[in-house]
């Protein structure tokens, strides 16, 4: 599919659940916001589960680019600079908007009753909790750092999910600010920047 099409769609999928709500975000309603019809939906994604399969994929690559980008950034290599822009990335304003933020609410309600949604998410809490992992584990023993990753990945998910279903919608400042006040109780009083090898838990960026 031409992938200027496909972005169109994709866009009018998360304007459709953002005006209305999944179950009536319709492959009518989602084509007429598209300015296209309802068989090139049908065509290409085979029906409204695939649209939203493929939003949520794109939505996942931007929420992984964003961190990668973060991390090559670093003039560091010590750890809590990367777990800080881990915490930086999943509250890019590409994943806090008012669509996007609707879109993330809807599909992890379906993701409970559709394989190939769940299968996206337990790929993207893997990736989270592999990554924080990892750069625990330089820090502390490995199953402490393991506890910690979970801590963190927890309270990564908390405060997204609280600020997304407020009236106002969700303060990316203050919830990075608030993660990273709990990175700081989580970490070892005395942090060493490449203290100790850990097993990579097929980490990515």
């Amino acid at each position: 599919m031409e992938p200027i099409r496909r972005q169109q769609l994709i866009k009018a999928t998360m304007a459709a659940i953002d005006d209305v709500g999944l179950a009536d975000a319709t492959v009518m309603r989602i084509a007429r916001q598209a300015g296209v019809s309802a068989g090139i939906i049908s065509h290409y994604f085979g029906g409204k589960d695939g649209l939203m399969e493929a939003t949520m994929r794109q939505i996942l690559n931007d929420l992984r680019a964003s961190v990668a980008a973060r991390r090559r950034a670093l003039s560091s290599r010590a750890p809590r600079a990367h777990l800080e822009a881990i915490i930086d990335g999943n509250f890019d304003r590409s994943q806090v908007t008012g669509p996007v933020a609707k879109t993330w609410l809807a599909f992890w309600s379906s993701s409970m009753h559709q394989p190939r949604l769940q299968r996206l998410q337990n790929v993207n809490d893997r990736r989270l909790y592999a990554n924080l992992s990892h750069q625990f584990c330089r820090l502390m023993p490995r199953e402490e750092g393991r506890d910690a990753a979970r801590a963190l990945a927890a309270m990564i998910d908390g405060l997204w999910l609280r600020g997304a279903l407020t009236q106002e919608g969700l303060d990316a400042e203050q919830a990075r600010r608030l993660a990273r006040d709990y990175l700081d109780q989580l970490l070892p009083s005395t942090e060493a920047s490449d203290s100790r090898p850990c097993p990579p838990l097929h980490a990515e960026s």
